[in-house]
C-alpha cells in the first residue's frame, strides 16, 4: 500500500494582544468613580431630606447658637473696642458647641433608627459614606453660620460680612466636620457618646480653633495679610491632613 500523505497544517501565530487604549483606561476610571459619587450623593440626599422633614437637627443647632450669642451679649457688657476684640472668640465658641451638638445628633439618629447598620452593609465604598456624612454636616454647620452672622451683627453692631472672614469660617468648618464626623462614628456605639465625643474632639481640634480665631481676629481688625497668612496656611494644612487621615482609617473605625 502506498503511504497516504496528509495535508500540511499551518499554524498562524496569534497576533500580539493590543494594549488598552487611553480611552478605555479613562472609561474604566470613570466606571470606578461613578459608584463612589452616587453613593456619596445618596447619603447627602438622605440626610438633607430627613432633616427637611423633621427639622430636628438644624433647629437644635440654631437655637443653641442663638442662646450662646444672647448669653455672651448680656454677660460681656463691653465697649465697642473690647467687643471687636472678643468677637472672633465668641463666634467660634458658638460654632464649636453648635457643631458638636449637630455631629453627635447626626450619628446618634442613624444608630437609633438602625440605618447605620444598613449603610455599612451596603455594597459601596465606606469612604463614600464618610464623605457623604461629612458634607451633610458641613451644610448644616454653614446654614447655622449663615443665620448666626447677621444676628450677631445686629446684636453686637459689628460688620461680619467680610470676604476673608467668610473664607476662614468655611475652612474652619471644613476641618471641624472632617474630624468630628470620624470621631462621632467612633463614639456612636458607646452609651456615653454624648460626653465622650466632646472629650475626644476638643483636644484634636484645638489647633484648628486657635488658627481660626487668630485669622478671624486679623480680618476683623484689618491687620496686614503677612500676619494672617500663617494662620490660614495652618488651617489649610489641618484640613488636608485630617481629611486624608479620616479617608484612610474610616473603614477600620466602623469595623470596630
Amino acid at each position: 500500500m502506498e503511504p497516504v500523505s496528509l495535508p500540511e497544517v499551518r499554524v498562524e501565530p496569534e497576533p500580539p494582544a493590543e494594549r488598552p487604549s487611553a480611552g478605555l483606561s479613562t472609561r474604566r476610571q470613570n466606571n470606578s468613580v461613578t459608584p463612589f459619587l452616587r453613593a456619596m450623593s445618596a447619603v447627602i440626599w438622605k440626610d438633607l431630606a430627613a432633616e427637611w422633614r423633621s427639622r430636628e437637627l438644624l433647629t437644635a443647632m440654631l437655637v443653641f447658637a442663638l442662646l450662646v450669642i444672647l448669653i455672651f451679649n448680656f454677660a460681656l457688657e463691653l465697649d465697642a473696642q473690647a467687643r471687636a476684640t472678643v468677637t472672633s472668640g465668641v463666634l467660634w465658641v458658638t460654632f464649636t458647641f453648635a457643631g458638636t451638638l449637630g455631629l453627635n445628633r447626626s450619628m446618634a439618629v442613624e444608630k437609633d433608627r438602625g440605618c447605620l447598620d444598613g449603610l455599612l452593609l451596603a455594597p459601596v465604598d465606606r469612604t463614600a459614606i464618610y464623605f457623604g456624612k461629612a458634607l451633610s454636616n458641613l451644610v448644616f454647620m454653614l446654614l447655622v453660620a449663615a443665620i448666626v452672622l447677621p444676628v450677631y451683627s445686629l446684636v453686637y453692631n459689628t460688620n461680619l460680612f467680610l470676604p476673608g472672614l467668610l473664607g476662614v469660617i468655611v475652612l474652619g468648618s471644613l476641618g471641624y466636620v472632617a474630624v468630628g464626623t470620624l470621631l462621632s462614628a467612633m463614639t456612636v456605639q458607646a452609651r456615653t457618646r454624648d460626653i465622650l465625643l466632646p472629650i475626644l474632639l476638643f483636644p484634636v481640634v484645638l489647633p484648628l480653633l486657635v488658627s481660626a480665631v487668630k485669622a478671624s481676629t486679623g480680618f476683623l481688625q484689618a491687620q496686614p495679610m503677612d500676619l494672617i497668612m500663617p494662620w490660614i496656611n495652618l488651617l489649610v494644612v489641618y484640613d488636608v491632613i485630617f481629611t486624608a487621615v479620616a479617608f484612610m482609617v474610616f473603614d477600620y473605625v466602623v469595623e470596630e
